[in-house]
């Protein structure tokens, strides 16, 4: 029987405001058994291009990544909020160490290829390095990741964190009975994005195509639940898309096969 590794995403805005992250930190401590969280920055990366004077420039609400805002992007999401994180939850006995997809080579990407945008310094995921992950998992040490990569020829990627933890879990679903979870400022996917009580308890992948057709799930969610359904397919055991209040309860979307 393998062990439970729970894998918690959450978005920028939760762990770049003191009272969000305090309370996440709180909740992601006293989570049973191993883990591994996956953070966003977005926000924080934006407010220091405007103070370098650099234009932030967004495409379907993915960052377009030049070699200006790599930099800052590097300095972000590797740096301030990753220390913050980690420092947060030494402090409270957790003892994680931050990663970007660079050390110890953990997850590799390739640059995204131009189709009809150019993204930049945009990396795809190739590989994660499962093994090293998993060795410093079953050591007690748990893994704070960044939302960087990198292509194994000095350079480094600005990857989706979404994806960063979809393809984590998938990649370590061989190794671990895995739970993932995206959590975000809505209590779950909702049917009426106006009430945020309206949660759609379970999705299974008919449901999916249902939604979308209806335009009950659209935009960013779509992306999300792609993941959601890839990492099922792979082998991870449950998805739950949650409030980061509620990454302890029973609340939430679960997704299903």
């Amino acid at each position: 029987m393998k062990e439970k590794l729970t894998i918690i995403k959450v978005g920028g805005k939760i762990v770049e405001e003191e009272t969000t992250l305090n309370r996440l930190l709180a909740d992601f401590s006293v989570i049973e058994g191993y883990k591994l969280l996956v953070h966003g920055g977005g926000r924080s990366a934006t407010k220091l291009a405007v103070q370098l004077g650099i234009e932030s420039k967004m495409v379907n609400g993915r960052r377009i990544t030049d070699a200006e805002t790599l930099k800052v992007v590097t300095m972000v999401y590797g740096g301030l909020v990753n220390k913050n994180i980690v420092a947060g939850l030494q402090a409270k006995g957790v003892n994680a160490i931050g990663l970007t997809g660079a050390d110890m080579d953990v997850i590799r990407s390739v640059k995204r290829p131009v189709k009809d945008v150019d993204y930049g310094f945009v990396g795809d995921v190739e590989k994660v390095n499962a093994g090293f992950l998993s060795t410093l998992i079953r050591q007690g040490i748990v893994p704070v990741m960044a939302p960087l990569t990198h292509d194994g020829k000095g350079s480094m990627l600005n990857t989706n964190a979404d994806t960063i933890a979809g393809e984590t879990a998938k990649a370590l679903a061989s190794l671990f009975d895995v739970t993932l979870v995206y959590c975000f400022e809505k209590k779950g996917v909702l049917r009426d994005e106006n009430d945020d009580d309206s949660v759609i308890p379970v999705i299974t992948p008919d449901d999916f195509k249902e939604l979308v057709a209806k335009g009950v799930i659209q935009g960013g969610m779509i992306p999300k639940l792609e993941n959601s359904f890839a990492a099922i397919d792979a082998g991870v055991e449950q998805v739950i898309i949650t409030l980061a209040s509620s990454i302890n309860g029973e609340n939430g979307t679960v997704i299903k096969k």
